[in-house]
């Protein structure tokens, strides 16, 4: 690496974003001195900083690695803090509109989309429905033996950790992988091993878990023991006052499932689960599970309901980054014998779970949340790790009927009718450095050419979606278009850096330059893409978008007017620049669902989605920046944004009358924690026309009756 070269790329690439060192710096999480050291040459940045630098610059590590400015010329103004009082005017000015009551332009519902990606605390902690915390116990043990996330219980007692990778005179661990597992991980499968040398009370459990009242809770224990031993299993409260006790008997022999349901009186944030026996002999636990008995196919009810209320009619599974983590064929074990998985990107996408996720939900549970809320399944495949044979058996194994071999096992599984997923994504962000693989446009479409073919020839006519660095000449050339014959959409993946909110002085220019990037900055990436992508009859899947560490924060009424300002641009320009579909990044946990232990809540970015969810398969009567109108089912709907940070906004709607309903979405600041607050929104009717006052950063839906 030449350290004076490469710093010369990172200012070029700073410069071209409009992005100061200390802007660069908030982004990166370094301070500005760091980026101040890196474009003199005086330092370099380590491997996981120039991964996140390659998404914001839109290019490869090797490309900063190896200072190639010419790629710069084709990348999108990703983020960008062009300001202030200029967008700050747009923003308030007054808006009049006409319904063209003869446009046949439609909002596809595709362009609802969202992600529902392992990672953080979107499955774990999220919509998974298990309250256990490592119930399969991953990575190293604790200090004494005992895995983290449990205590141990008793004096004379020993606890070690038991795995797939060593000689054990009882056994090994009970999760396991399924069959074509290659992936290079370790510490994914362990037991914990619990020998009492006395009769005395021995065991584990965990504490701080939340119950709620008059609850049926399914526990499963994975076991098994070196002699016949009486298993307790508690719910207690803090100071170990029993909730409910129930015992079992664990056997020798092989690994066995023992299930019992556990009955709470009343709610507690800070109640724990334990497991005793009495016994001088040695217990092996395998996985344990604590679920609400009223789980949909391990999944929490009330976060689906969220996810319907966002209307998602396009969902992307099981990544992003984790698809290349996953390995279909682990979810046909039973689901408390799946295999952990470790991640690959370590922090990045595990970092509420060790670096691990549980696998708690395969292709069945997937398909089976698409279908109860509504939405169209799309898979990302992992073309490193799974031969194109194992994706073609995945395919059949969605898609097939009964005269298949993989139709016919998903039959046997409980599942007849085939789920016919047509959406499918040939693995994910390669050409990144922080994906395995082949990074390189020609490498990467050579093997998911062949995937491709296998998955055609099990089921002819599947959309299929080509990953890569876009906006990208040498991957337009070397892979859309190679690929062009038999993929018909390529990814197009875009975040938006959100302000600091530090500086109170600076925060209506943080604000308005954060808001004008949801709809110049995103519509310069489709245009970009579109440019090189030419006449061609490739599409593109926006299936990536949303302010950036979305993931890492509480939402805010910036994100609400942020998603509604990108949803309002992509209306206006999916038609005309090709884009054929687009997926939010991510509803539960990241932007737009709020997941707490007892409930779940629509956060502002979700709110604003909620509102638009209404044009989703509507025919556009007018459309302008901040305004949307589509007729559907004899109801006209319009969404009205007022972007200023600080200044009321007018609307008048020409040729609209019968109004049935109208409210706005409002708060009294921007800044992170904040929320939406539904008013009614007073009307001004005059014959046929409409007029309107939104106050600032607020969101307005009105319904009409049409005859």
């Amino acid at each position: 690496m030449n350290m004076q070269k490469t710093g010369e790329f990172i200012h070029a690439a700073r410069k071209k974003l409009n992005l100061s060192q200390r802007a660069l710096g908030d982004y990166l999480m370094v301070t500005d001195k760091a980026v101040s050291k890196w474009e003199r040459g005086l330092a370099c940045p380590d491997i996981e900083i120039l991964k996140n630098m390659s998404l914001l610059f839109g290019c490869s590590i090797s490309d900063i690695i190896n200072s190639n400015i010419q790629v710069l010329t084709a990348q999108c103004a990703s983020l960008s803090d062009n300001t202030t009082a200029d967008g700050n005017e747009i923003f308030h000015e007054d808006v009049t509109v006409t319904m063209d009551w003869n446009s046949t332009q439609y909002i596809s519902p595709l362009l609802f989309g969202d992600n529902l990606e392992h990672t953080r605390a979107c499955i774990n902690g999220g919509l998974s429905a298990e309250i256990l915390r490592n119930r399969k116990f991953v990575g190293y043990s604790g200090r004494y033996g005992c895995a983290h996330e449990w205590y141990p219980i008793g004096e004379k007692v020993y606890f070690h950790f038991g795995t797939n990778y060593e000689f054990l005179s009882h056994g090994t661990s009970y999760t396991r992988h399924g069959d074509g597992y290659k992936m290079q991980r370790k510490h994914e499968m362990n037991a914990q091993y619990i020998t009492s040398y006395s009769t005395e009370t021995a065991g584990f459990g965990q504490k701080d878990l939340y119950i709620r009242a008059d609850t049926a809770y399914t526990f499963v224990l994975a076991a098994q023991a070196t002699a016949e031993t009486e298993v307790t299993v508690s719910l207690t409260d803090r100071d170990r006052n029993v909730y409910d006790s129930k015992k079992l008997t664990v056997g020798t022999g092989d690994y066995e499932e023992y299930t019992l349901l556990l009955y709470p009186d009343r709610e507690d944030w800070e109640a724990r689960l334990e497991i005793t026996f009495a016994a001088a002999e040695t217990l092996m636990i395998g996985a344990v599970s604590l679920m609400p008995s009223d789980n949909f196919h391990g999944m929490r009810r009330d976060v689906i309901e969220k996810m319907k209320e966002l209307g998602i009619r396009l969902l992307r599974w099981p990544g992003g980054n984790f698809a290349g983590e996953y390995h279909w064929k682990d979810g046909l074990l039973p689901r408390n014998m799946r295999s952990p998985l470790q991640s690959y990107l370590g922090i990045e996408t595990q970092p509420h779970t060790t670096g691990y996720d549980f696998h708690d939900i395969n292709t069945d549970d997937f398909a089976a949340l698409c279908q109860e809320i509504g939405a169209e399944p799309f898979i990302t495949i992992n073309p490193t790790w799974n031969t194109p044979e194992e994706t073609a058996q995945w395919v059949e194994y969605c898609n097939g009927d009964e005269n298949t071999e993989y139709g016919k096992l998903r039959i046997r599984r409980g599942y007849p009718k085939p789920y016919n997923v047509q959406f499918w994504s040939l693995g994910n962000e390669a050409g990144y450095g922080h994906m395995e693989g082949a990074n390189t446009p020609e490498g990467y479409a050579k093997v998911v050419r062949e995937h491709a073919l296998q998955m055609l020839k099990v089921s002819p006519g599947l959309t299929l979606c080509s990953s890569g660095p876009y906006p990208n000449p040498e991957w337009v050339e070397g892979s859309a278009r190679a690929l062009a014959d038999i993929v018909s959409m390529v990814s197009l993946h875009h975040y938006t850096a959100f302000p600091a909110f530090m500086d109170p002085a600076a925060r209506e220019q943080e604000y308005t330059s954060f808001i004008q990037g949801a709809t110049t900055h995103n519509f310069t990436c489709i245009k970009d893409l579109r440019d090189l992508l030419g006449g061609s009859d490739i599409k593109i899947s926006f299936d990536e978008w949303n302010a950036w560490y979305a993931w890492y924060r509480t939402g805010s009424v910036s994100e609400g007017i942020f998603a509604a300002s990108f949803l309002n641009m992509l209306f206006q320009n999916a038609d005309k620049y090709g884009v054929g579909m687009a997926c939010h990044f991510e509803s539960v946990n990241e932007g737009s669902i709020m997941v707490y232990p007892d409930k779940a809540v629509l956060a502002p970015a979700g709110v604003a989605i909620s509102l638009m969810k209404h044009h989703a398969g509507g025919m556009i009567c007018a459309i302008r920046q901040d305004v949307v109108a589509t007729r559907k089912d004899s109801v006209l709907t319009c969404t009205l944004i007022n972007r200023s940070y600080d200044k009321d906004k007018k609307f008048t709607l020409q040729d609209c009358r019968d109004l049935l309903s109208a409210s706005v979405y409002t708060s009294e600041t921007v800044v992170p924690g904040s929320a939406f607050t539904r008013q009614d929104l007073p009307v001004r009717t005059e014959e046929n026309r409409m007029e309107v006052t939104l106050p600032p950063h607020s969101i307005a839906l009105l319904q009409m009756q049409l005859l």
